[in-house]
């Protein structure tokens, strides 16, 4: 009997243990689970402040230049080709390209180039433009334009971003 008795305090123990230790398991899940969401709340916050930091601030008076040029058909690619050369003369004089395109798939887009500059201002555009046109490596374009005439026509309007426009 009294081995009985050391064998049933002998599981009681164990029992006792185990139950401390799933105790302490449970304890501890419930700090890990609480660790992981501050880490979770505090990245969160972080990585959104950040992403707000990266983003373009919108400048109230910033404007879009979107150009559209009407090319002598079939002359697109040599128009596109003199836009690549003149590239750099632009940035140089504040003209900050987006992009230039070439539609492909509408009727109403034959023979058309397109591209979109961003500006401090419409006062910065207007300066810009200005420089641009009187600095004598545009000159060249001119007469080459004059004597291989690519282009028929322009469309230009300059765009305000909406505030909810991802480019401001």
């Amino acid at each position: 009997m009294l081995e009985r008795t050391n064998e049933t305090e002998s599981m009681t123990t164990l029992l006792n243990e185990a139950l401390l230790l799933l105790a302490r398991w449970k304890n501890s899940a419930w700090t890990m689970l609480g660790i992981a969401f501050v880490s979770f709340a505090a990245g969160t916050l972080i990585s959104s402040h950040s992403t707000h930091l990266q983003e373009i601030k919108a400048e109230s008076n910033r404007v879009f230049e979107l150009d559209i040029y009407h090319a002598v058909p079939g002359k697109v690619p040599a128009l596109a080709e003199r836009f690549r050369s003149a590239s750099r003369l632009q940035t140089q004089h504040g003209l900050h390209v987006v992009g230039y395109w070439i539609p492909q798939d509408s009727p109403a887009f034959v023979d058309t180039f397109v591209y979109l500059i961003a500006h401090d201002s419409k006062d910065d555009a207007e300066k810009n433009w200005q420089a641009f046109h009187t600095d004598p490596a545009f000159q060249e374009y001119v007469k080459s334009e004059q004597s291989e005439k690519l282009i028929q026509g322009v469309d230009r309007t300059y765009m305000l971003p909406t505030d909810y426009s991802s480019m401001k």
